[in-house]
């Protein structure tokens, strides 16, 4: 969600204010990107977020995250939109000789610091898609974290809807069918985000590889089979937060083919700036907070940009020197089951980007935009039995066209990007022997319940059990 804003409520005449800034900074960013048209470094930064719950002695939320924080002592975390959420951040790193192996030594710091801190306030840390023992009653405003941009993030979601309240509807294995007064459904989904630097030159080519790229790396990756008690999606997060802040476009079209969260209207032709313009042209202002006009970092592009939740995200950051950075945002994969199988999808979808990327065209490899998006949300329902299609053949079952194709594809890219054959074939390994094994988190979870029924409590506890021992989830038993 980014950084807090001052006000919660705004004025037409704020809007208005907005707009104008917004139109300035968005030609500033054209500008700005066709002044840099050299490739620049081959080998990008990266950097992660773990979006985390804390949880009782019992197994539910624990609203605590003000005093996690407090404990915690670090800027690595932070607030998220509930009070038992956070989000746990990365430095940023390099890609290269050993890169992985920095990641996960960092991260597992990260990790055993933010376990000490739960404990200190009663609870545990757990990373996942959602928590099985969630219920809806538990995302009220009552338990939303006290931060002004959140609320005003409801109030703006709710006046755009006219005060209707958000309807969400999954249908899967079962059928999940709830009415939601706030935003606070938003809260269910937790994510493992990847940021993934990118030149001006070539970022178009790589969110259109992200794009391409999603698909089979998701359907080696769910672990959010259970929503509200209910057997859904193999990775639910991907409907329950499409419909968690329903507002689209323009001319109250919330159910039109461009919704703030979304796959994206379509690939991109010249430039990643083709994506900050369909923001202003597509999508209403949500908060137009007062923020300094003339402010050559951008301010009202970066604010818009953020409450528009693409699942592949350009951004347009800021490093400590005040220079910009570029970079997409991967935030379809869910948290979890374990930081080696969070940093395995990683070496997948970098490298298969990566290899989309150093290949003909604009990114894609050949796969229409349309099977890329229809890849997607098979992968999201169907994980590894859904059948993806690439490069416009004919659809094939997921788990042979990441065995047979796309890990070879994947690891060439790794290569270009000089990543440790180590390290490559390590976290490759966890991938084949997941697909092989066809146990992803959320497998393992309808396994369990197959077993031992649906006891949502023993089934965290079992998962929490599992995740502490850092085995990645294919070598996890019942």
């Amino acid at each position: 969600m980014g950084e807090d804003i001052s006000e919660g409520r705004f004025s037409p005449e704020d809007y208005q204010r907005f707009g104008v800034c917004l139109d300035r900074e968005t030609e500033r960013l054209g500008h700005w990107l066709r002044s840099r048209d050299e490739p620049g470094s081959s080998r990008p930064r990266l950097g992660f977020e773990i979006e985390a719950w804390l949880i009782d002695e019992d197994c539910q939320p624990l609203p605590g995250n003000e005093a996690f924080l407090e404990a915690f002592d670090h800027p690595m975390a932070t607030l998220e939109l509930a009070q038992f959420n956070v989000e746990l951040n990365s430095s940023v790193f390099r890609a290269g000789t050993d890169c992985f192996c920095m990641v996960l030594e960092e991260l597992t710091e990260t990790l055993r610091r933010a376990r000490w801190a739960a404990e200190q306030i009663g609870g545990t840390l757990l990373m996942a898609g959602t928590l099985p023992t969630l219920l809806p009653e538990h995302l009220g405003l009552h338990h939303m974290s006290r931060r002004t941009r959140y609320q005003a993030l409801n109030s703006a979601v709710l006046e755009r809807r006219a005060q209707r309240p958000l309807h969400l509807e999954i249908e899967g294995r079962e059928h999940l069918r709830h009415e939601h007064s706030d935003v606070m459904l938003e809260a269910a989904a937790t994510s493992f985000q990847i940021h993934l630097e990118t030149q001006p030159a070539v970022a178009h080519r790589v969110y259109n590889a992200a794009l391409a790229a999603s698909a089979p790396v998701l359907a080696a990756s769910g672990n959010t089979p259970f929503l509200f008690g209910k057997l859904l999606w193999e990775e639910s997060r991907i409907p329950l937060f499409e419909q968690a802040v329903e507002v689209g476009g323009f001319g109250n079209s919330a159910r039109g083919p461009i919704r703030r969260v979304t796959f994206g209207s379509g690939y991109l032709r010249e430039s990643i700036a083709e994506a900050f313009r369909e923001n202003r042209e597509h999508f209403p202002i949500l908060l137009p907070s007062h923020l300094p006009e003339n402010d050559t970092t951008l301010p009202h592009l970066r604010l818009h940009n953020g409450t528009i939740w693409r699942w592949n995200r350009p951004i347009l950051g800021l490093d400590a020197d005040g220079s910009f950075n570029l970079r997409i945002e991967h935030r379809s994969l869910p948290a979890g089951p374990t930081l080696e199988d969070m940093l395995a999808n990683t070496a997948f979808l970098l490298g298969l980007i990566e290899h989309l990327v150093s290949g003909p065209g604009t990114g894609n490899g050949a796969l229409p935009f349309a099977s890329a998006r229809d890849n997607f949300y098979a992968a999201a329902r169907y994980g590894l039995r859904s059948r993806l299609r690439w490069e416009d053949r004919q659809p094939q079952p997921a788990h042979q066209l990441i065995l047979q194709r796309l890990l070879p594809h994947a690891a060439d890219g790794l290569d270009r990007l000089g990543i440790d054959g180590s390290e490559r074939d390590h976290l490759l390994g966890i991938i084949a022997a997941r697909v092989q094994s066809g146990q992803t988190g959320s497998i393992w979870q309808q396994r369990w319940v197959k077993r031992h029924g649906r006891d949502m409590k023993a089934l965290t506890r079992t998962y929490r059990d599992w995740q502490r021992t850092g085995l990645p989830v294919h070598n996890w038993s019942l």
